[in-house]
């Protein structure tokens, strides 16, 4: 499929939105559109190609076999004119425009308000986009083009395109309620651990595969009762009984108890990404600059 440059970067955006939420009006949403709008879009794209881009049946939406060709392609094509803007501020030296970042909702409350603080007053000349996604969202987003900056948990294993810095150690703990039958027991082994229930974050977390990565160690499974990607939503349910989990040593307080697990030492990488093969703009070098004045030296 050929794809023409003189096309409106703005029905790219459409069938971008629509092709992630599913949705046409979710897609205005995002956008600030009204779904007409986002469907006059979607139509003139479809006439310049002259191809199918989406299947409506009732009310799902499915690429088609052309809509899923030309996703890859508008992801670059939007990236490249983004890479090209920045390059085009940059040469004014100076530290203003638009920084888009994403980050985890236990970091953006737990670790970058002083960070925002310190850059806001420095760069105020900087408009912040700032999205609040989980991590491996904010992976894909920042693969795809769509933001500069991840401030992120750190995917376990590192991958091409991608340029990763750990900034932070967050150790983890094992946790129950004051009242879980574990509470009051020694030190524990894995194996006894495993044989009670527990609260994770998804099965597509780097957080769960980091805790699953120690139980396939020891040949365990893991008992999971309940998933939630909300730190916070974890450790209330962990607080009033319903389970054990593993949370950030930060988190810990007298509403919950630290257990002792024999051979068990876990740790998360918190820091930032950016793509390899994209320009940073000024203003995502100063935000970089900071962070690095906030690194914890191992």
């Amino acid at each position: 499929m050929e794809i023409q440059f003189i096309m409106e970067t703005s029905a790219l955006q459409a069938f971008i939105a629509v092709a992630e939420a599913g949705s046409f009006s979710q897609a205005g949403e995002r956008l600030h559109l009204t779904q007409p709008a986002v469907s006059k879009r979607i139509a003139s794209l479809e006439t310049q190609l002259n191809a199918r881009l989406f299947d409506r049946i009732g009310r799902q939406i499915n690429l088609t076999e052309a809509g899923q060709t030309l996703l890859p392609k508008a992801y670059g094509i939007l990236a490249e004119l983004a890479d090209a803007r920045r390059q085009l501020n940059n040469l004014k030296n100076d530290v203003s425009g638009s920084l888009s970042l994403s980050t985890s909702h236990h970091i953006g409350l737990h670790r970058l308000a002083p960070i925002l603080r310190q850059f806001s007053r420095q760069y105020p000349e900087v408009a912040l986009d700032i999205h609040f996604v989980d991590s491996e969202v904010a992976y894909e987003e920042v693969l795809h083009g769509q933001i500069e900056l991840g401030i992120i948990t750190l995917a376990p294993e590192r991958k091409e395109m991608i340029h990763s810095v750990q900034v932070w150690r967050d150790p983890l703990c094992f946790v129950v309620s004051t009242e879980h039958p574990l509470a009051q027991r020694g030190t524990l082994t894995i194996k006894e651990l495993s044989e009670y229930h527990a609260i994770f974050p998804g099965a597509n977390t780097f957080t769960h595969h980091i805790v699953k990565g120690l139980f396939s160690e020891h040949q365990l499974t893991l008992k999971v009762s309940m998933a939630t990607n909300y730190l916070e939503t974890i450790k209330m349910m962990v607080s009033i009984g319903l389970a054990w989990s593993v949370l950030p040593q930060s988190m810990l307080d007298d509403d919950i108890t630290q257990l002792q697990v024999k051979g068990a030492s876990l740790e998360r990488e918190l820091g930032y990404i950016h793509h390899t093969e994209r320009t940073l703009s000024n203003a995502a070098r100063a935000f970089i600059d900071i962070l690095q004045t906030h690194r914890e030296i191992n």
